[in-house]
């Protein structure tokens, strides 16, 4: 008996997952800000793709907590103000410390040598002029470590909370761009991260965690 072939996608399935990654895109670069209000016309205008895909992919974008869909106004994209900061920050730590730990619990091999060269690199650089690249580059670094703690969270529900909040935080960090001083101080929490990993500490990776959490709120100006 010849087995059944798999049906494809249906199209309209194919394009709601095209406009929600290119909404996403936008979100996580900065094109739309937080509290920016648009029309689903505008929107649609801008993603340059059918109405009835981009009006999934805004109900797909706020169960995510990325917007909010406003009834026959638009949809507003997320605060993010103090409350929504603390509570992305401390959930993404809360996922890095159980990833950390899942990892150096199953012995898994990260490429911890290249995050350190990154780090270092990108901390040294940030230390004398800062180019304008830094920015973007900071956020690419101080991407890759968080990525790699999620990783060790490998059941699909992780994965998906992790992705989605790791959209929100983008939408938080476009609102305050890396200054010299803090990439500087934030490189050196990841190196701490990062050297209590290689020595497979799960203690002293978890505080590290724990402790670039506090900074990072300080630097929000939110009381750790």
């Amino acid at each position: 008996m010849t087995p059944k072939k798999s049906s494809p996608l249906p199209t309209s399935r194919l394009m709601t997952d095209h406009a929600y990654a290119a909404l996403v895109d936008r979100l996580r670069s900065g094109a739309l800000p937080s509290g920016a209000f648009l029309s689903m016309p505008v929107l649609v205008e801008q993603l340059d793709l059918p109405m009835a895909s981009v009006r999934e992919a805004v109900k797909r974008a706020e169960s995510a907590g990325l917007v909010q869909i406003l009834p026959k106004r638009g949809l507003m994209v997320m605060d993010a103000g103090p409350a929504t900061t603390r509570e992305c920050l401390e959930l993404r730590a809360m996922f890095d410390c159980e990833g950390a730990r899942l990892l150096i619990e199953r012995a898994e091999q990260v490429d911890l040598g290249s995050l350190r060269e990154a780090h270092e690199t990108l901390r040294d650089a940030a230390r004398g002029d800062m180019a304008p690249e830094l920015t973007r580059r900071a956020v690419e670094t101080d991407l890759s470590l968080h990525n790699a703690l999620g990783a060790g969270n490998t059941s699909a529900l992780a994965e998906r909370l992790y992705r989605e909040n790791r959209n929100r935080i983008a939408v938080i960090q476009n609102t305050r761009p890396f200054l010299a001083n803090r990439i500087v101080s934030a490189m050196e929490e990841h190196l701490q991260i990062i050297a209590a990993l290689e020595a497979r500490d799960t203690t002293a990776t978890l505080d590290a965690i724990r402790s670039h959490l506090r900074s990072t709120l300080q630097w929000w100006g939110i009381p750790a």
